[in-house]
């Protein structure tokens, strides 16, 4: 009776060890520059959001795992449960929050119109009436393309490349986007190439993702808030985008 009671003990304490053990399951985007991108160099992803992530969890004191996805995979997957943890540039949408819970904004950002170099008939989003515009599948540009662009047609992609490629290549006119991952091409890979056209659209903000009712919102909260006053994020955003935090 005494030996089976020890197993008993030993198999609860093994349980609970098990338990306080569990990796965090952080999901973030495939290819979205400067936030998250594999590194050619070492083939791991990093980025603004990949290393703000990693300082967040070493404040809250949780392990992780990185799994990198399509985008539009990333809140289906905060959803089931699957994914604890969801940090892509995700824009804080109203259908979004109903589904999914949200950190506080760690990132203002907007949209912008992209197109090629020598393009001169297309200079600010009325502009693009009939014209084909490019896009990425899931996102709030898709959203503002399609009730705001009048476009003759919106071309969805699963990533970043295959929508600048495909303006590139002239298969569209225009690529509308965010604002960060847009400069950024213009300022690397398609530099004099492609030129970024009229204001910044849709003052938007992202927030870290995560399933409905998780205690990680407010150790996150309080995390990133303790990263602000330190210094440290000022340090991650300077060093990632070039600039003050706006």
């Amino acid at each position: 009776m005494k030996r089976i009671l020890l197993f008993a003990v030993l198999a609860l304490a093994l349980c609970a060890t098990t338990a306080s053990a569990k990796k965090l399951v952080v999901a973030t985007d495939t290819n979205f520059p400067p936030f998250e991108f594999k590194d050619p160099e070492s083939g791991k992803h990093t980025g603004f959001d990949v290393e703000l992530w990693d300082a967040i969890a070493k404040e809250i004191g949780a392990e992780y795992d990185l799994q990198p996805m399509d985008f539009n995979g990333i809140i289906p997957g905060l959803q089931s449960g699957q994914v604890d943890v969801g940090i892509a540039g995700i824009t804080i949408k109203p259908e979004r929050a109903e589904v999914v819970d949200f950190s506080d904004p760690y990132y203002n950002a907007g949209l912008l119109i992209l197109v090629k170099a020598d393009n001169e008939d297309i200079t600010d989003v009325k502009a693009l009436a009939g014209k084909i515009v490019a896009t990425k599948l899931g996102t709030t540009s898709e959203d503002f393309a399609k009730k705001e662009a009048g476009a003759k047609e919106v071309k969805l992609f699963p990533n970043n490349d295959a929508m600048f490629m495909e303006l590139l290549a002239g298969g569209a006119d225009a690529v509308i986007f965010d604002s960060p991952v847009i400069s950024e091409f213009v300022r690397t890979v398609g530099k004099g190439q492609a030129k970024i056209v009229g204001p910044l659209y849709m003052g938007q903000s992202y927030g870290i993702g995560f399933p409905k009712g998780s205690d990680l919102v407010t150790k996150t909260n309080a995390a990133l808030q303790k990263l602000k006053d330190s210094g440290a994020y000022r340090e991650l955003y300077i060093k990632w985008f070039g600039t003050e935090p706006k």
